[in-house]
Protein backbone atom coordinates (compact mmCIF):
# COMPACT_ATOMS: atom_id res chain seq x y z
CA UNK A 1 0.00 0.00 0.00
CA UNK A 2 1.31 3.24 -0.40
CA UNK A 3 0.01 6.92 1.45
CA UNK A 4 0.57 10.39 -0.19
CA UNK A 5 0.50 12.83 2.44
CA UNK A 6 -1.57 16.26 1.38
CA UNK A 7 -3.05 14.18 -1.16
CA UNK A 8 -5.14 17.54 -2.10
CA UNK A 9 -2.59 19.67 -2.52
CA UNK A 10 -0.99 20.42 -6.01
CA UNK A 11 2.08 17.86 -5.50
CA UNK A 12 0.21 15.24 -3.39
CA UNK A 13 -2.71 15.18 -6.60
CA UNK A 14 -0.18 15.07 -9.41
CA UNK A 15 1.84 12.48 -7.02
CA UNK A 16 -1.29 10.41 -7.21
CA UNK A 17 -2.23 10.67 -10.87
CA UNK A 18 1.20 9.89 -11.78
CA UNK A 19 0.67 6.37 -9.76
CA UNK A 20 -2.48 5.64 -11.36
CA UNK A 21 -0.93 6.93 -15.64
CA UNK A 22 1.78 4.14 -14.72
CA UNK A 23 -0.80 1.72 -13.64
CA UNK A 24 -1.07 1.15 -10.18
CA UNK A 25 -4.55 0.46 -8.97
CA UNK A 26 -6.40 2.96 -7.17
CA UNK A 27 -7.49 0.80 -4.51
CA UNK A 28 -3.56 0.33 -3.67
CA UNK A 29 -3.24 4.16 -3.18
CA UNK A 30 -4.44 6.06 0.13
CA UNK A 31 -4.33 9.56 0.59
CA UNK A 32 -4.23 11.39 3.59
CA UNK A 33 -6.25 14.62 3.99
CA UNK A 34 -7.53 16.38 7.29
CA UNK A 35 -10.86 16.85 5.52
CA UNK A 36 -12.51 14.16 2.90
CA UNK A 37 -14.93 16.08 1.44
CA UNK A 38 -12.03 18.57 0.19
CA UNK A 39 -11.08 15.60 -1.82
CA UNK A 40 -13.78 13.96 -3.24
CA UNK A 41 -12.40 13.97 -6.96
CA UNK A 42 -10.08 11.26 -5.44
CA UNK A 43 -12.24 9.17 -3.96
CA UNK A 44 -14.10 9.32 -7.47
CA UNK A 45 -11.27 7.37 -8.52
CA UNK A 46 -10.92 4.93 -6.35
CA UNK A 47 -8.52 6.41 -4.47
CA UNK A 48 -9.18 5.63 -0.38
CA UNK A 49 -8.58 8.24 1.92
CA UNK A 50 -7.38 8.40 5.40
CA UNK A 51 -7.94 11.37 7.91
CA UNK A 52 -4.51 12.41 9.38
CA UNK A 53 -4.08 15.79 11.46
CA UNK A 54 -0.01 16.21 11.74
CA UNK A 55 -0.73 18.23 15.18
CA UNK A 56 -2.87 15.05 16.50
CA UNK A 57 -0.33 12.26 16.93
CA UNK A 58 -2.32 9.28 17.40
CA UNK A 59 -4.37 9.81 13.81
CA UNK A 60 -1.40 9.56 12.24
CA UNK A 61 -0.40 5.96 13.77
CA UNK A 62 -4.11 5.22 12.35
CA UNK A 63 -3.42 6.45 9.34
CA UNK A 64 -0.27 4.55 8.32
CA UNK A 65 -1.30 1.52 9.95
CA UNK A 66 -0.31 -1.43 6.71
CA UNK A 67 1.38 1.25 4.81
CA UNK A 68 4.92 0.19 2.89
CA UNK A 69 5.40 3.10 1.22
CA UNK A 70 4.51 6.68 2.68
CA UNK A 71 5.28 9.63 0.44
CA UNK A 72 5.65 12.89 2.48
CA UNK A 73 4.63 15.97 0.98
CA UNK A 74 6.20 18.61 2.77
CA UNK A 75 3.91 20.64 5.18
CA UNK A 76 2.54 24.28 4.08
CA UNK A 77 2.93 25.48 7.99
CA UNK A 78 5.72 27.92 7.99
CA UNK A 79 5.80 27.83 11.98
CA UNK A 80 5.32 24.74 12.90
CA UNK A 81 6.16 22.34 9.96
CA UNK A 82 9.52 20.67 11.05
CA UNK A 83 7.92 19.50 14.36
CA UNK A 84 4.23 18.38 12.31
CA UNK A 85 7.53 16.20 10.30
CA UNK A 86 8.76 14.89 13.42
CA UNK A 87 5.53 13.66 14.70
CA UNK A 88 5.09 12.10 11.10
CA UNK A 89 8.18 10.37 11.25
CA UNK A 90 7.76 8.48 14.54
CA UNK A 91 4.64 7.63 13.31
CA UNK A 92 5.68 5.98 10.26
CA UNK A 93 8.04 4.02 12.65
CA UNK A 94 5.34 3.15 15.21
CA UNK A 95 3.37 1.81 12.19
CA UNK A 96 5.90 -0.15 10.54
CA UNK A 97 6.15 1.97 7.42
CA UNK A 98 9.13 -0.06 5.23
CA UNK A 99 10.12 3.10 3.19
CA UNK A 100 9.44 6.85 3.46
CA UNK A 101 9.98 9.29 0.50
CA UNK A 102 10.32 12.83 1.23
CA UNK A 103 9.99 15.90 -1.20
CA UNK A 104 12.71 18.27 0.40
CA UNK A 105 14.29 21.00 -0.79
CA UNK A 106 17.04 22.23 -2.71
CA UNK A 107 20.49 22.86 -1.20
CA UNK A 108 22.93 22.27 -3.41
CA UNK A 109 24.55 25.81 -2.66
CA UNK A 110 24.88 26.86 0.70
CA UNK A 111 24.02 30.59 1.08
CA UNK A 112 24.91 31.56 4.86
CA UNK A 113 21.81 33.17 6.22
CA UNK A 114 19.79 33.21 3.37
CA UNK A 115 17.05 35.13 2.90
CA UNK A 116 14.71 32.29 1.96
CA UNK A 117 15.49 30.48 5.25
CA UNK A 118 12.64 30.87 6.85
CA UNK A 119 10.71 28.77 4.91
CA UNK A 120 13.31 26.22 3.74
CA UNK A 121 15.48 25.74 6.84
CA UNK A 122 12.23 23.56 8.14
CA UNK A 123 12.14 21.51 4.92
CA UNK A 124 15.40 21.34 4.97
CA UNK A 125 15.50 20.05 8.86
CA UNK A 126 13.59 17.26 8.15
CA UNK A 127 16.00 15.41 6.05
CA UNK A 128 18.32 14.73 9.30
CA UNK A 129 15.71 13.19 11.35
CA UNK A 130 14.56 10.92 8.65
CA UNK A 131 18.13 9.49 7.92
CA UNK A 132 17.97 9.04 11.77
CA UNK A 133 14.81 7.21 12.01
CA UNK A 134 15.81 3.77 10.90
CA UNK A 135 13.57 3.61 8.10
CA UNK A 136 14.62 3.11 4.85
CA UNK A 137 14.24 6.60 3.20
CA UNK A 138 14.60 8.17 -0.63
CA UNK A 139 14.80 12.52 -0.25
CA UNK A 140 14.18 14.49 -2.80
CA UNK A 141 15.72 17.65 -3.20
CA UNK A 142 13.44 20.05 -5.41
CA UNK A 143 14.51 22.69 -6.84
CA UNK A 144 11.90 25.85 -7.28
CA UNK A 145 8.77 25.05 -9.01
CA UNK A 146 8.07 26.19 -12.15
CA UNK A 147 4.66 26.70 -11.23
CA UNK A 148 5.47 30.16 -9.18
CA UNK A 149 6.66 32.06 -11.80
CA UNK A 150 3.33 32.98 -13.10
CA UNK A 151 2.54 34.06 -9.01
CA UNK A 152 6.33 35.99 -9.48
CA UNK A 153 5.59 37.67 -12.67
CA UNK A 154 1.75 38.84 -11.94
CA UNK A 155 -1.03 38.77 -13.94
CA UNK A 156 -0.18 41.58 -16.17
CA UNK A 157 3.41 40.52 -17.11
CA UNK A 158 2.42 40.67 -20.88
CA UNK A 159 1.56 44.46 -20.46
CA UNK A 160 3.72 45.49 -17.58
CA UNK A 161 7.14 43.49 -17.83
CA UNK A 162 8.86 41.69 -14.88
CA UNK A 163 9.59 43.59 -11.55
CA UNK A 164 11.76 41.48 -9.08
CA UNK A 165 14.75 41.95 -7.21
CA UNK A 166 16.44 39.30 -8.54
CA UNK A 167 19.32 40.64 -10.37
CA UNK A 168 21.04 38.05 -12.58
CA UNK A 169 20.48 35.24 -10.81
CA UNK A 170 19.36 31.91 -12.73
CA UNK A 171 17.31 29.16 -11.28
CA UNK A 172 16.73 25.35 -12.35
CA UNK A 173 13.05 25.48 -12.60
CA UNK A 174 11.16 22.49 -12.37
CA UNK A 175 7.55 21.22 -12.65
CA UNK A 176 5.46 19.50 -10.15
CA UNK A 177 4.43 17.11 -13.16
CA UNK A 178 7.93 16.04 -13.38
CA UNK A 179 8.47 15.92 -9.64
CA UNK A 180 5.23 13.74 -9.00
CA UNK A 181 6.28 11.56 -12.19
CA UNK A 182 10.07 11.19 -10.74
CA UNK A 183 8.60 10.06 -7.23
CA UNK A 184 6.55 7.62 -8.83
CA UNK A 185 9.00 5.90 -10.56
CA UNK A 186 11.35 5.63 -7.99
CA UNK A 187 8.17 4.58 -5.78
CA UNK A 188 7.84 1.39 -8.20
CA UNK A 189 11.50 0.85 -8.84
CA UNK A 190 13.92 -0.76 -6.46
CA UNK A 191 17.51 0.16 -5.50
CA UNK A 192 16.66 3.70 -4.16
CA UNK A 193 16.96 3.03 -0.49
CA UNK A 194 18.40 5.75 1.37
CA UNK A 195 19.37 7.80 -1.35
CA UNK A 196 19.22 11.19 -2.65
CA UNK A 197 18.71 13.31 -5.46
CA UNK A 198 18.91 16.42 -6.67
CA UNK A 199 15.77 17.40 -8.31
CA UNK A 200 16.35 20.58 -10.75
CA UNK A 201 15.80 21.27 -14.56
CA UNK A 202 18.74 20.70 -16.75
CA UNK A 203 19.30 24.55 -17.34
CA UNK A 204 19.12 27.22 -15.25
CA UNK A 205 17.48 30.44 -16.41
CA UNK A 206 17.26 34.04 -15.78
CA UNK A 207 14.91 36.19 -15.67
CA UNK A 208 15.82 38.57 -17.99
CA UNK A 209 15.99 35.09 -20.16
CA UNK A 210 12.13 34.85 -19.04
CA UNK A 211 11.44 38.51 -20.22
CA UNK A 212 13.35 37.21 -23.45
CA UNK A 213 11.35 33.89 -23.92
CA UNK A 214 7.98 35.81 -23.71
CA UNK A 215 9.10 38.64 -25.79
CA UNK A 216 9.97 36.10 -27.97
CA UNK A 217 6.25 34.03 -27.86
CA UNK A 218 4.36 36.84 -27.07
CA UNK A 219 5.77 39.56 -30.33
CA UNK A 220 6.13 42.10 -27.22
CA UNK A 221 8.69 43.78 -25.58
CA UNK A 222 8.85 42.43 -22.13
CA UNK A 223 11.21 44.36 -20.18
CA UNK A 224 12.56 43.23 -16.78
CA UNK A 225 13.58 45.22 -14.22
CA UNK A 226 15.40 44.54 -11.15
CA UNK A 227 14.54 46.95 -8.71
CA UNK A 228 16.48 46.62 -4.94
CA UNK A 229 14.84 44.72 -2.70
CA UNK A 230 13.57 47.78 -0.13
CA UNK A 231 12.23 49.60 -3.41
CA UNK A 232 10.09 46.35 -4.26
CA UNK A 233 8.80 45.93 -1.07
CA UNK A 234 7.68 49.84 -0.98
CA UNK A 235 6.35 49.37 -4.41
CA UNK A 236 4.18 46.29 -3.87
CA UNK A 237 3.10 47.44 -0.35
CA UNK A 238 1.55 50.51 -2.35
CA UNK A 239 -0.12 48.49 -5.25
CA UNK A 240 -1.65 46.68 -1.95
CA UNK A 241 -0.23 43.01 -2.13
CA UNK A 242 -0.57 41.07 1.07
CA UNK A 243 2.71 41.82 3.42
CA UNK A 244 3.23 38.23 4.05
CA UNK A 245 3.42 37.65 -0.21
CA UNK A 246 5.61 40.68 0.22
CA UNK A 247 8.05 39.43 2.65
CA UNK A 248 8.22 35.98 0.37
CA UNK A 249 8.27 37.20 -3.21
CA UNK A 250 11.16 39.66 -1.91
CA UNK A 251 13.30 36.73 -0.02
CA UNK A 252 13.02 34.74 -2.66
CA UNK A 253 14.12 36.90 -5.41
CA UNK A 254 16.71 37.83 -3.07
CA UNK A 255 17.74 34.10 -2.55
CA UNK A 256 17.58 33.83 -6.36
CA UNK A 257 19.84 36.87 -7.30
CA UNK A 258 22.54 35.08 -4.82
CA UNK A 259 22.68 32.06 -7.20
CA UNK A 260 21.18 29.74 -4.42
CA UNK A 261 18.95 28.07 -6.72
CA UNK A 262 21.35 27.99 -9.37
CA UNK A 263 22.18 23.86 -10.23
CA UNK A 264 25.58 22.65 -11.65
CA UNK A 265 23.83 18.86 -11.87
CA UNK A 266 20.48 16.77 -11.87
CA UNK A 267 18.98 13.34 -11.03
CA UNK A 268 15.68 14.65 -12.47
CA UNK A 269 16.42 13.76 -16.00
CA UNK A 270 17.47 10.47 -15.27
CA UNK A 271 14.39 9.20 -12.99
CA UNK A 272 12.47 10.22 -15.43
CA UNK A 273 14.04 8.65 -18.72
CA UNK A 274 13.64 12.03 -20.48
CA UNK A 275 14.25 15.90 -20.35
CA UNK A 276 12.39 17.64 -17.98
CA UNK A 277 9.62 20.10 -18.92
CA UNK A 278 12.13 23.48 -20.17
CA UNK A 279 10.87 26.79 -18.81
CA UNK A 280 10.31 28.14 -22.44
CA UNK A 281 7.63 25.13 -22.89
CA UNK A 282 6.27 25.63 -19.47
CA UNK A 283 5.81 29.54 -20.08
CA UNK A 284 4.75 28.53 -23.71
CA UNK A 285 1.85 26.20 -22.51
CA UNK A 286 0.99 28.71 -19.45
CA UNK A 287 0.69 32.30 -21.40
CA UNK A 288 0.30 31.22 -25.03
CA UNK A 289 -2.45 28.11 -25.63
CA UNK A 290 -5.24 27.50 -24.59
CA UNK A 291 -4.79 24.21 -22.27
CA UNK A 292 -1.81 22.78 -20.45
CA UNK A 293 -0.75 19.56 -18.90
CA UNK A 294 0.40 21.35 -16.35
CA UNK A 295 -0.88 20.64 -13.09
Amino acid sequence: MILVTGANGHLGKAIIHSLLNKGVKPNTIIGLVRETAKAEDLQAKGITLRVGDYDWYPTLVKAFTGIDKLILVAGRDLTSRAEQHDSVITAAKEAGVKHLLYTSFFDENAVKNSPFDFVSSSIKTTDATIRESGIPYTIFKDNLYTELLPLLLGDKVMENGIYLPAGEGKAAYVTRTDIAEAIANVCLQEGHYNKEYNISNTENVSLAEIADILSTQGGVDIQYTSPSKAEYMATMEKAGLPPQSIKIFSALSEAISLGEFQSSSTDLELLLGRKPLSAKQFLTQTYFTTTTNVI
